[in-house]
């Protein structure tokens, strides 16, 4: 009996390592090359720090602001009305939506018929681009 508890335990502690842990940037960095070929990430003051595409917008200081507002960019009738469902961008969300966009829309607005123009999908390494997005500008968002 305490065998089998203390395996209920130890399985759990595992489990939520593997949630709460943390990207790694410098890996992120590195990936993001997929990710120019549709997006740069141009500072507030014009500074380019990735050229890239035109195709998705810039994403400079994404972490904290509200899903689906870039100006200048259109999105898709579902990516907008998840910005005007007030969805800001986390880490965790952006995690989880560069792993499967249309998934994560289907998921955050409960419509299965929610669509999403960025086919592309990050199949391992979604917490590392988070993570180095993250550190380009931005706002933490509040709790």
């Amino acid at each position: 009996m305490k065998f089998g508890k203390l395996f209920s335990v130890l399985s759990i502690l595992t489990m939520s390592a593997g949630v709460a842990q943390a990207g790694d940037a410098a890996k992120g960095e590195s990936d993001f090359k997929r990710c120019k070929a549709c997006h740069t990430i141009v500072a507030d003051d014009g500074t380019v720090i990735v050229k890239g595409g035109r195709t998705g917008p810039n994403l400079y200081g994404l972490i904290g602001k509200t899903v689906g507002t870039a100006e200048d960019f259109k999105y898709s009738a579902s990516l907008a009305a998840a910005g005007e469902a007030g969805i800001v961008w986390d880490e965790e969300k952006l995690a989880a939506w560069v792993t499967d966009p249309k998934a994560w829309l289907v998921d955050v607005l409960d419509d299965p018929k929610a669509r999403t123009n960025m086919t592309f999908k990050l199949r391992k390494g979604g917490e590392d681009m988070a993570a180095y997005l993250a550190t380009l500008g931005g706002e933490a968002p509040a709790d």
